[in-house]
């Protein structure tokens, strides 16, 4: 076996390699960008060598001094992780030229399913099955509008080079078709350095099954099992699961059977994932593509098999032959993960950055992170904080110990997902099993409700409780009990708190009797004992307050006038609500815009967001450019809103 491995990548999957190289005797080296100097993976693994700046172009993209990195340190083997490097074929080769073993398949096998439309011509001489669509060299506009008519709408548009959810679009009306394939290629262009494009039929409620594939060099290959990763935003996965619901053996069988015969046809090497759409109805699938690495969402393969993917990868890459035959594998219960972003589902999913002032879950939930309490989340990378993983009995009792996990998983310091987790978890059409790529625009309003974060009377209750109790210090670091209104925890005197919770003002009344709490908000009132707190989860960080309760989280910001800032712009003046890059600007000074009119395009966190105007009016103000770099708060634009007639 290898005595040391390099780790060309960084965050969660950083760590989870280093964890099973460790448990197998092997040392591991880490790389870093400047962003990264004291990340979790650093810290983790025996050795770190810094390969540039934070950009990952300049750092986690540039292969030439990753390679230089392992052989520097004598590693005699590189494991790419997901994303960045892991399915570039130069840098498969040029691993191979440095005689350097790259974990992962060989670069002929990542060429051949690297371009989804050569991809699909391969997968259909194999007798996969394949989605009907256009996958031709024409490019122009009007050949693939007519070929998109041949086909039928709906139609997806997607890059041939696109992964992720990049470069894709659901186009369902023929007047909409050349609106969406100028920003699928402009994406693609982007994104991929490649903006050809393929025409596929859209079926109506997919499902997203894939199924988790390896081979060996000794020609064996095997499936285990499949993975239902329906539940999707903006083409993302946010909840996987293994085995995937409602599944009869039979198409179960035809599901692997059609992945070991697309790993055969490759000669393919190492782990991989045959990506299926499948109709939810008729369970009929077909090929849509090959992932050439490990998947974010391994774990729940490794949760119903007992097995660890990164130990096979390893001695795959090693010349070993397969550690188990088809015949040796079975599926042992059933497994969930959720991904659990810095993002705002409040505010259409806006990344966050921040440093995480508390981050655990709950006594036997796993848990892969590649941040800490006291960690950063960057604007530089994916704003994934951690994943969750659960395993039962059956998907019910999965179901269960997820809902209780993402109930107990405490986090504080930015917004996350968390609560919006819990609230697919809890959904009764999910709790029946009734997934499909459309499940969360379907129930958008039970999963993000009108009071998605916002605190009652009883989280306000319990908080001002909570801060009146004495255990928290507050009002730029000073002591409760040095606040001189007469307040004490014995008699019955009045105490007045001001809490900042999405965006409104809070004014909170307790009274204190013994020990009891008499809380008032908004004319309604509530008794609470301090007893309470026993049963409360809460975090705080300064003057910020993290509370959990029945699966919903809620962020509380107590206010102090004076040390507080000014308050937000007006509507007309919008701010970057994070670092960022512009994109494109579509309107100049002087001029008139419209209610909803497009302003820019702003790119932050791998997202990008267009700016609209929130009335109609004139642009009065206009300091930024494309290409432009900004800073968090910085002016983008100021409208001056036109009066009415």
């Amino acid at each position: 076996m290898f005595k040391k491995i390099l780790i060309a990548n960084r965050g969660e999957i950083a760590c989870r390699v280093i964890e099973t190289a460790r448990r197998m005797g092997i040392a591991t080296v880490a790389v870093y960008s400047d962003a990264d100097a004291r990340a979790r993976h650093v810290r983790m693994a025996d050795e770190a060598v810094r390969i540039g700046p934070a950009a990952s172009r300049e750092s986690y993209l540039r292969g030439d001094i990753i390679i230089q990195a392992a052989l520097d340190t004598g590693a005699q083997a590189i494991h790419p992780g997901y994303g960045f490097l892991s399915e570039n074929t130069d840098f498969a080769d040029a691993c191979a030229k440095a005689g350097i073993v790259f974990i992962g398949p060989s670069a002929t096998a990542i060429t051949a399913m690297g371009l989804k439309d050569r991809a699909k011509e391969i997968m259909s001489k194999a007798g996969v099955p394949i989605v009907p669509g256009y996958m031709g060299a024409k490019q122009d506009s009007a050949t693939l509008k007519a070929e998109a008519a041949k086909v039928g709408y709906p139609v997806l548009i997607k890059a041939v080079a696109g992964g992720g959810g990049k470069g894709m679009r659901l186009v369902e009306d023929a007047k909409d078709f050349d609106e969406h394939l100028n920003a699928c290629k402009r994406e693609a262009a982007a994104s991929f350095n490649n903006d050809h494009v393929m025409i596929e039929k859209y079926i109506t409620r997919p499902r997203h099954v894939e199924v988790q594939v390896f081979g060996d060099s000794h020609g064996n290959a095997v499936y285990l099992f499949e993975r239902d990763c329906s539940l999707q935003r903006r083409h993302q996965k946010v909840v996987e699961e293994a085995p995937a619901p409602g599944l009869s053996q039979a198409v179960r069988e035809k599901l692997g059977d059609a992945a070991v015969k697309a790993v055969k046809a490759l000669g393919y090497t190492n782990a991989g994932t045959i990506e299926f759409i499948m109709d939810s109805k008729t369970h009929e699938f077909f090929f849509m593509e090959m992932n050439t690495r490990l998947q974010v969402e391994h774990p729940v393969t490794e949760m119903i098999t007992g097995l660890d993917l990164v130990e096979w990868q390893l001695r795959v890459a090693h010349g070993e032959a397969l550690p188990l035959r088809q015949d040796q594998l079975s599926i042992n219960g059933h497994a969930f993960e959720v991904r659990i972003y810095a993002e705002d589902p409040a505010e259409n999913f806006l990344p966050q950055i921040g440093r995480l002032t508390a981050l655990s879950a709950p006594f036997g939930v796993r848990m892969d992170t590649g941040v800490e309490a006291g960690d950063a989340v960057s604007i530089h990378y994916d704003p994934m904080v951690s994943k969750l993983i659960v395993h039962g009995a059956n998907r019910t009792e999965a179901l269960q110990k997820l809902s209780s996990a993402l109930a107990g998983t405490v986090i504080a310091g930015l917004v996350t997902n968390q609560e919006f987790l819990g609230n697919i978890a809890r959904h009764p059409a999910f709790i029946a099993g009734d997934v499909d790529t459309g499940f969360i625009a379907r129930f958008n309003d039970d999963l993000l409700p009108e009071n998605y974060g916002v605190a009652d009377l009883h989280d306000l209750a319990i908080a001002s409780v909570y801060i009146l109790s004495g255990a928290m210090n507050v009002i730029q670091g000073d002591d409760i009990w040095d606040v001189a209104d007469s307040w004490r925890m014995n008699g019955v005197l009045t105490r007045t708190l001001d809490f900042v919770n999405r965006g409104g003002h809070k004014k909170v009344s307790v009274t204190c009797a013994g020990r009891d709490f008499d809380v008032s908000v908004d004319g309604k009132s509530v008794r609470v004992s301090r007893d309470a707190l026993n049963h409360a989860k809460i975090a705080v960080d300064g003057n910020d307050l993290t509370l959990l309760r029945d699966g919903r989280v809620i962020r509380l910001h107590l206010y102090t006038p004076g040390a507080d800032g000014e308050g937000e712009a007006g509507e007309g003046r919008i701010i970057a609500p994070m670092p960022g890059k512009i994109i494109d600007v579509m309107v100049k000074k002087g001029a008139s815009v419209d209610k909803d009119q497009p302003l820019l395009i702003m790119e932050a966190m791998k997202m990008q967001m267009t700016i609209r105007a929130a009335f109609a009016g004139t642009v009065e103000e206009l300091p930024v450019i494309a290409g432009q770099q900004v800073s968090d708060g910085a002016l983008l634009i100021a409208i001056e809103q036109k009066e009415a007639a």
